[in-house]
């Protein structure tokens, strides 16, 4: 008689069989296409503590073991001031399911604690600060962020409502401020909803938020500007299926002529500058 598998047995073996189109095969895809992971790279894998971080941890592994490429894994949690069930919660789930932490400690919630404007945007970049500067120091080249596929369109979105840009989350870049130093997001053409089955199949239970402020204030997430447009996301999917898979594909087809002025580089591109006849055939 065959034994059961453990929870991490269960949780791997889902990632490449039951979730093997939705979860592995779009993540190789994202990893492949854009040249992610590469040959002696040093990987620092960021976990939150979430369901998405503890997905992106776990196909890191499997991509480790099964890849063309050989590179080195470490898995990163900053604690920013955890309550201590939250921080025990993190500790629990590393353990359950395999992966090899190390716990690092920032003040980033004290700091955060007195700013009213614009909190979380404040603490996402001290949090990148920490990671970053920590990564390094371990030998790492790349940390390794576990955004998906809905964070890229509602970013899309955020940007041109309540932003007035234009702007995507692209799959990787290079850190201004830490000289060497790449972010990549494997997760890119994974679904929140297949995140979700997948935790949900092998009854995890990962922390939702442990941001002090919004242990608070419930309501605050609620309105949070992400929280609205993934609301309008939803809504407009009810009547057409696709719109989400459109806006995420607007980032692949912009005609640049098209638009009033854009900035590429760090230089702008003005309407005016641009207009002129255009060459000899064109409509």
């Amino acid at each position: 008689m065959r034994a059961a598998l453990s929870p991490r047995e269960r949780a791997e073996h889902s990632i490449i069989t039951t979730y093997r189109r939705e979860l592995w095969r779009r993540f190789l895809r994202a990893v492949k296409e854009y040249a992610l992971v590469e040959e002696g790279d040093n990987v620092a894998v960021c976990l939150s503590g979430g369901k998405d971080s503890m997905l992106l941890a776990k196909c890191m592994q499997e991509l480790q073991r099964h890849g063309d490429a050989a590179f080195g894994l470490r898995f990163l949690v900053m604690d920013p001031g955890y309550a201590p069930e939250n921080r025990a919660l993190i500790e629990h789930n590393a353990e359950l399911l395999g992966v090899p932490v190390h716990i690092f400690s920032s003040p980033i919630f004290a700091s955060v604690e007195g700013v009213e404007k614009n909190p979380c945007y404040v603490c996402a970049r001290m949090r990148r600060g920490y990671l970053y500067r920590e990564a390094q120091r371990l030998g790492c080249n790349k940390i390794a962020l576990g955004h998906h596929f809905d964070d890229v369109i509602e970013t899309i979105l955020m940007g041109i409502l309540y932003g007035g840009q234009m702007q995507s989350m692209p799959p990787k870049l290079y850190s201004s401020r830490h000289a060497g130093m790449q972010l990549i997001r494997p997760l890119y053409y994974v679904h929140e909803e297949d995140i979700v089955r997948w935790k949900e199949y092998n009854g995890l239970r990962f922390l939702h938020c442990a941001c002090r402020f919004t242990e608070r204030s419930a309501e605050v997430e609620d309105l949070s500007k992400r929280r609205e447009v993934k609301r309008l996301i939803a809504a407009l999917k009810q009547n057409n299926p696709n719109v989400d898979i459109n806006i995420f594909r607007s980032a692949y087809n912009v005609h640049v002529d098209t638009l009033i002025e854009y900035d590429t580089h760090g230089q702008r591109f003005p309407f005016l500058s641009r207009y002129g006849p255009k060459d000899v055939g064109e409509e």
